[in-house]
Parts: structure tokens; sequence; C-alpha cells
């Protein structure tokens, strides 16, 4: 099956979503086992003060409302970036056997980059993961600034101070630290982020 007119619409949806609410770009969609659209929508955390509030479970919710049952085990998820733990979780518990995303989400990811929950053998559900759906596309590989953004702003707030001072030495160090490039910044990054 051919993904990308999903893709397209997820696009679409993550740019709305952030325009209307200011969110993190991120859009998703679930198709039935025709390949027609059963819900769609974009991240609504900042919207509607959610932590909850991720492209993928707003959509999950909605497919679950309009097919009438919980389980979506006919169904495919697209979403323009790939899934967090949580959504992971979300996708499992709701039995989708498929899911296809755009980019690689190196910070957050549980498909493949950092954790891979949704093909992990333990996992009593097995979800069959595409990749790399328009991945070329600027808007997917890194809509309105996507990678960048976060990662800019948690830096920030660890060069401003720390809540705690067990850690400020990692700032203030003249002693070499133990990061393969020596770097300090490398340290801050692959300790807190």
């Amino acid at each position: 099956m051919n993904y990308e007119r999903a893709m397209r619409v997820a696009l679409e949806r993550a740019k709305f979503g952030a325009t209307a609410s200011g969110d993190v770009p991120v859009g998703a969609v679930i198709l039935n086992k025709a390949g027609e659209i059963v819900s769609f929508g974009s991240n609504q955390r900042e919207l509607l003060k959610d932590p909850l509030g991720h492209a993928e479970i707003v959509v999950i919710k909605a497919a679950a409302r309009s097919i009438g049952s919980w389980r979506l085990d006919e169904c495919t998820l697209v979403v323009t970036l790939e899934p967090c733990v949580m959504c992971a979780g979300a996708i499992m518990a709701a039995r989708i056997p498929r899911v296809v995303f755009g980019a690689w989400d190196e910070k957050a990811g549980a498909a493949g980059s950092v954790w891979d929950l949704l093909r992990d053998p333990r996992s009593l559900n097995k979800v069959e993961v595409i990749t790399g759906v328009l991945e070329s596309s600027p808007t997917v590989a890194c809509p309105s600034g996507l990678r960048s953004a976060p990662r800019k702003r948690v830096l920030g707030k660890l060069n401003r101070g720390f809540k705690s001072h067990r850690h400020r030495h990692l700032l203030d160090s003249k002693k070499p630290l133990n990061t393969p490039s020596g770097d300090k910044e490398d340290c801050l990054k692959n300790y807190f982020l």
C-alpha cells in the first residue's frame, strides 16, 4: 500500500495544529483495512493543556470512537514523527498492527531510534514499522525546526542554573569529562537529554 497520500494529510494536520495552538508540529492519521482515513489529528498538548495530547493518542481515541471498538487491529497509524514511549504503549494497547512514520525522533523515539518498544520480541503485540515515508520532504525531516528548538530550550534552562547543586560541577568543572570528545557541552547533552 502507498502511504504517501496519508502522510500528506498528516503533514497538513501537523501544520494546522502548530498554527492553531503553537504546539510541536506532529500530525497523524489512522487508516482502516481498505486504506480509508478513519481519523486524523495533531498535537494538542498546548491547546488542551494536556500532557497526553500527542497526535497519536488523539487519533487513536478518535478512531476507537469512530469504529466503536478499542481494538484497532485492522488499522494502520501514519504519523509524521516516530512515536515516543507513551504513544508506543498506546499503539500496542490499541492492537494497531502497523505504524508508518516519516522522520526519526533521535531524542525520544520508541520505534527504533532511542528505544524499540514496538518491535521488542518480549511484547505481546507485534507491530510492523514502516519508516521513511516522505522523509526527504523538508516538512517531514524538520517540520518548523522540530529538531533544533527543543534542544536549545532545554540547554538554555540548564545553562541558567540547576534545581539541584549536585550537578553544577558539570558546568563549572575544569577537569576533563568522561565523554568521547571530552567536550563539556557533549556531556550535558548526553547526561540530561
